[in-house]
């Protein structure tokens, strides 16, 4: 269950990551999430595919621990289904409207080792 958060959690990253490099670079908010999405759409599908494959064995085993396997197999695999396809859907939605709402608030965050650099001399 952890693998599965931690991957959905990597591919929402890839594609927000993406889209933030093409907004520094003077892209709309609606067009950086569009490509963020279209450009790492292989990456995380690629990624999510090969794990859904590895849990096949897990959810059709026959034998002795069946259904041990079964009970942590299945909530997995149906999981990383779901998180691959909403997660391709659902996370540029949520970053442009992140984005509108801290660029109308006007707020800027700053990084840390910019914050406490001292100027050079």
């Amino acid at each position: 269950m952890v693998v599965l958060i931690a991957l959905a959690a990597k591919n929402g990253i890839l594609i927000v990551e993406f889209a933030k490099e093409q907004r520094e670079q003077g892209v709309s908010i609606e067009e950086a999430a569009a490509l963020g999405a279209k450009m790492r759409f292989r990456a995380v599908m690629m990624t999510s595919i090969a794990f859904i494959l590895g849990l096949l064995p897990l959810v059709w085993a026959k034998g002795a621990s069946e259904i041990a396997r079964h009970d942590v197999s299945t909530p997995v695999f149906v999981g990383m289904i779901a998180a691959s396809t909403i997660g391709v859907f659902m996370i540029p939605m949520l970053y442009v409207t992140w984005q509108r709402l801290r660029e109308r608030s006007g707020v800027v965050f700053a990084r840390k080792d910019k914050l406490h650099s001292s100027p050079a001399e």
